[in-house]
């Protein structure tokens, strides 16, 4: 797996958040992407968090499992940001799957279609393993999810057993 396709590059401790008081679908949007507010790589804040907005309404970002991907390809943003928020309690997200505790906020350029495929494959691939999953729950703070995102891709990355 190349860089480009990996999580852990893309994390950064003051952009996650495991106790989010659980509310609704729009206040954690929210205050999730409101964590890459400022980040050097998005151009216009308001620009992406409205294109955010209008792609999640048009399909459901849920992966199944209490886990979202509110996703936005867009020109507000130079290279891939990412934002990750987990509530205390689920929430319904939508009417069709189950109640949502962790989320990741994606952003990506327009102009790299590749970069977003990429990305998302991998956590698809990741969050695929219910020890994986477990592990990104119970994680205690950023640097621990962060420790356990790493694990999830070296599993990824080791050689199949002969």
């Amino acid at each position: 797996m190349s860089s480009v396709g990996k999580i852990t590059p893309l994390l950064d401790p003051a952009r996650i958040v495991l106790q989010m008081p659980g509310a609704d679908r729009g206040t954690v949007l929210h205050a999730i992407a409101h964590l890459l507010d400022g980040h050097p790589d998005v151009t216009s804040f308001p620009g992406f968090f409205g294109e955010l907005l209008t792609r999640d309404r048009l399909d459901t970002t849920c992966l199944g499992h209490g886990i979202a991907l509110p996703h936005a390809r867009t020109t507000h943003v130079q290279k891939i940001v990412l934002a990750v928020g987990r509530t205390v309690t689920p929430i319904l997200f939508d009417q069709t799957s189950d109640p949502v505790r962790l989320f990741f906020v994606l952003g990506t350029p327009k102009s790299k279609p590749g970069d977003y495929l990429t990305v998302l494959s991998t956590l698809c691939k990741l969050l695929r393993d219910p020890a994986n999953r477990e592990a990104l729950m119970s994680a205690e703070t950023p640097v621990a999810f962060i420790a356990a995102i790493a694990a999830a891709e070296e599993k990824l990355l080791a050689p199949s057993p002969a």
